[in-house]
């Protein structure tokens, strides 16, 4: 249990503080995707004229704070989940139906991930988005399209800081069913916004 803890330790703070960089970049992205979707309200109700890039900034940002929010509800249970079979059954095993499930959600990510990273190098990445611009120089005299791969990117760290949490959640698992659970560190549970 040594040892399992002795990797626990250090995953349980890289996750930590990853998870609260991503969730104010997270928070920081639904503020953009608000403002953009106001824009498009405001030109194609009060002018009469829906710009073309709104929408995608919004669609660009809300996968990104998909990809950096997920696995923070990840950590602390926020997924969906149907647990009654775990909770009646006895603790050990529901810590190994809880150890398996975990197990098979770590197979489908790493799955992911080779889809996520598929998507950012291979041939649609290649590609850029139909009106998204953002300056290529400090003098905002060139401008250049979005690729698409940058919007594709949000899978390939999503699922990437789940495959962390997975194996964080996996250890917890493996640690409190060895009867180790009063030795683990506490998962904050504090507010989305990162006060943890």
């Amino acid at each position: 249990m040594g040892i399992l803890l002795a990797v626990l330790v250090p995953l349980d703070w890289l996750n930590s503080h990853l998870l609260r960089i991503g969730r104010w970049i997270g928070i920081v992205a639904v503020a953009l995707m608000v403002v953009a979707i106001l824009i498009q309200v405001v030109a194609r109700y009060v002018f009469n004229n829906a710009l073309p890039w709104p929408d995608e900034a919004a669609r660009f940002c809300m996968l990104w704070m998909t990809g950096l929010m997920a696995p923070t509800a990840f950590r602390r249970g926020g997924f969906v989940a149907i647990d009654m079979l775990t909770v009646a059954l006895p603790r050990m095993l529901g810590n190994l139906l809880s150890l398996a499930l975990l197990l098979i959600s770590l197979a489908v990510l790493v799955v992911a991930v080779q889809i996520g990273y598929g998507e950012v190098t291979g041939f649609g990445g290649k590609f850029a988005t139909a009106s998204l611009y953002v300056p290529g120089n400090l003098t905002l005299s060139e401008w250049f399209r979005v690729p698409r791969s940058w919007m594709m990117m949000s899978l390939l760290v999503g699922v990437t800081l789940l495959i962390l949490v997975n194996i964080e959640l996996i250890l917890r698992n493996l640690i409190s069913t060895l009867g180790g659970a009063e030795r683990l560190p506490v998962i904050p549970d504090a507010d989305m916004a990162g006060a943890d």
